[in-house]
């Protein structure tokens, strides 16, 4: 895997859960730039989802198996998207609390990719 890509996908995690947390504080729903800023971090899973299974497609393995890897990768990639939809649902500060969750929730998956990965 890239490791500056798994520190630039945690990162702009981060980032969206402080920016989602600050409107929940607020007592904001999500807006539209809050789901610009989802569009952005899913974009990077996206391409860490293809980098994934090129990489096992090329050879390479997961020093924890494959399956759990890409088992991984795929919770990683959804993270962000299904909690943006249950933002839609709840559109009250509880909907900016969701995104802001999955944030640290995707974090979390990225610290654990690395480290079924081999890092």
């Amino acid at each position: 895997m890239l490791d500056a890509l798994t520190i630039a996908i945690s990162a702009a995690a981060l980032a969206l859960a402080a920016w989602c947390g600050f409107a929940a504080y607020r007592d904001q729903p999500t807006k539209d730039w809050h789901f610009i800023g989802m569009a952005v971090v899913t974009l990077l899973t996206v391409v860490q989802l293809i980098v994934g299974i090129v990489r096992l497609a090329q050879g390479q393995e997961a020093d924890q198996g494959t399956t759990i890897f890409v088992s991984y990768l795929l919770g990683a990639f959804a993270c962000v998207p299904v909690s943006g939809f249950l933002s839609l649902a709840e559109r009250t500060r509880w909907g900016s609390a969701t995104v802001a969750a999955g944030g640290v929730v995707l974090a979390v998956l990225e610290v654990r990719l690395y480290d079924i990965w081999g890092g």
